[in-house]
């Protein structure tokens, strides 16, 4: 194995010396025991099998062996929504589809496994280690790879042991498993560990969804936090029970963290080296063919019952020239539903608007045709909002892909509006394709109520330079439901013709107590429900009226009365009962 790792620093490596002292230094770094499909403890250091035999998740198949290069990639601007970005060293370019699938493993493990906080750069070098990325991207709509990826049969002959378990379902041998699919699985350990990745109710390990979440749920058993490198060495190791393993996939999982570019499926580079080569393997027996001609008779020899003569038998026939056969073009690779679609065309949305809090009735659809104006069926449709708004798909996410049905029409996820107004842009475009994408753009209006109404029937009545004793209580409504978060406004109005604030009658209080007439800033509840701060009174007396409006023109007027206060009653002298003074009782002596 140090043989390739050498092998492939030296080739176009800046710095040799730089390369192998970080390798060696991961090389050299000891995880602690790792635990294998049945959590037995396997030996650290280990680097050929682990203790049950199975070799981890691959059953320690061949990978291929190829470091990223010594400079980091450093992708350029990035290019419009919908649009790949193409820069950047070539090794840093994941398929489309491939890097979608671990961003969406990583993303539904961060929900289902939070405490294990999984990195997709580190199911990106897993993938690039043992597939090369599924050859390049060479997988369909759906995810599901082209053409089989398949490890060597695990018969013992250089490879582990392992005796066919699946009945050849998966790997189509039934003699001995093979590592299966884009992440290599062996059939044993996908019969546990596979994973419905992609939502169509399959688990198949030649998906890169469905293995990408699979080898995610795998990495996060046995409650390891891959943020701790101890755990992080753990993981890896018990994929691949291999230092070498080990040091490879830390090397391409540092190096997509420092950046990392889409390209199209089926256009990404495939590695060239793997840790079996220089084995020798002995090839699996065949049936031998009988001969098609019969062999030459042999020339008598001595004692052979010819009485010693050597008479020389027949001369073999002479050879003709061999005929050259015929050259056999190179297998072409079948064009996918992707290769096909010349152009999107928007299905005819109308305009979508909708209030903060709603959902959008309308759906975004496009169409994928070809250049013919025929729809394509099984394209991936990558739907993107962009914009100052806090709008997301149902599901709360900003992106969302699907695919195309059999018309070629590829419906987006519901939209729902937030609490943040404005304009915002849905772009829709081909995954793993440089089209133009379809735009669209939508509204999110403030909330509004149509209606008003006290929840209170008592007459609002004050004594001149007094308090009023109940706070006004209203409720908006819009279309027959509580408007709720509706902003509204409250003023002491002049007149009914007259909205300006009134200079008299009464008044709220502002923070520091001074009297103020007119109130803004303020919001219904999540019932509709609006309390105004308590009323005060100043010495005008007559009737006032109080008018609160909302967001979207529903008005009420309240009525508000101000009395003359009463006239003091003096307070009788409780030393006399008519006013006179009390007689004297020594008197009447």
């Amino acid at each position: 194995m140090a043989a390739h790792f050498g092998r492939r620093l030296r080739k176009g490596a800046a710095s040799t010396a730089v390369a192998a002292a970080a390798v060696a230094a991961l090389s050299a770094s000891q995880a602690p025991g790792v635990a294998g499909e049945d959590n037995r403890p396997a030996t650290a250091g280990a680097t050929n099998s682990v203790p049950d035999g199975t070799g981890g998740a691959t059953g320690n198949s061949p990978y291929y062996t190829d470091l990223p290069p010594l400079k980091s990639p450093e992708p350029g601007p990035s290019a419009p929504v919908g649009t790949p970005v193409s820069r950047g060293d070539a090794e840093a370019g994941i398929p489309a589809t491939v890097l979608d699938a671990y961003k969406k493993a990583a993303a539904e493990l961060r929900t289902s496994k939070p405490g294990c906080n999984m990195p997709w750069q580190l199911l990106a070098a897993i993938g690039n280690v043992e597939s090369g990325q599924a050859r390049g991207g060479q997988v369909d709509a759906d995810g599901t790879t082209l053409h089989r990826i398949l490890g060597p049969q695990l018969d013992g002959n250089g490879f582990a042991l392992i005796p066919d378990t699946d009945g050849g379902a998966y790997d189509g041998n039934s003699s001995y498993d093979q590592a299966v699919g884009p992440m290599q699985f062996i059939p044993s350990t996908w019969a546990w560990a596979g994973r419905d990745g992609n939502g169509d109710g399959k688990k198949d390990p030649n998906n890169i969804y469905d293995a990408a979440l699979a080898a995610g749920h795998y990495l996060c058993r046995n409650d390891w936090d891959l943020s701790r490198e101890a755990d992080l060495h753990s993981a890896i190791l018990s994929y691949n029970n291999s230092q070498d393993y080990l040091a490879l996939v830390l090397n391409w999982m540092e190096y997509y963290r420092k950046g990392t570019h889409t390209v199209p499926d089926g256009t990404g580079g495939v590695p060239e080296h793997r840790s079996d080569e220089g084995t020798h393997r002995v090839p699996s027996p065949r049936p031998t063919q009988p001969p098609t001609t019969k062999p030459a008779p042999k020339p008598h020899e001595p004692g052979d019952g010819n009485g010693g003569n050597e008479t020389p038998g027949p001369k073999p026939p002479t050879p003709k020239p061999p005929v050259p056969p015929t050259p056999t073009p190179p297998p072409t690779t079948p064009g996918t539903p992707t290769d096909l679609v010349d152009h999107l065309t928007g299905t005819g949305t109308g305009k979508l608007t909708a209030m903060a809090g709603d959902a959008f009735t309308e759906r975004i659809g496009v169409r994928a045709e070809t250049k013919v104006g025929k729809s394509v069926a099984k394209v991936r449709i990558r739907f993107t909002l962009t914009g100052d708004t806090d709008a997301t798909f149902a599901g709360g996410e900003t992106v969302a892909t699907v695919a195309t049905d059999a018309k070629g029409v590829a419906l987006a996820p519901p939209l729902q509006a937030r609490e943040k107004t404005g304009d915002f842009k849905v772009t829709a475009a081909v995954v793993g394709r440089q089209l133009k994408g379809v735009d669209y753009t939508a509204t999110v209006t403030e909330r509004v109520a149509d209606a008003l109404a006290r929840t209170g029937t008592d007459p609002l009545i004050c004594a001149a330079g007094g308090e009023f004793a109940g706070q006004v209580q209203v409720k908006a409504t819009y279309r027959g439901a509580a408007a709720g978060k509706v902003a509204a406004t409250a003023t002491v109005v002049k007149s009914l013709l007259d909205a300006t604030p009134n200079d008299k009658g009464p008044y709220f209080k502002d923070a520091t107590g001074k009297p103020v007439r007119s109130l803004t800033g303020l919001r219904t509840d999540a019932k509709g429900l609006l309390t105004l701060p308590k009323l005060y009174a100043d010495d005008t007396t007559g009737t006032f009226l109080l008018r609160v409006t909302t967001a979207g023109g529903a008005t009420l007027t309240v009525p508000l009365t101000v009395e003359a206060a009463s006239p003091a009653v003096p307070t009788p002298d409780p030393s006399t009962s008519s006013g006179s003074p009390a007689p004297d009782p020594s008197a009447s002596s």
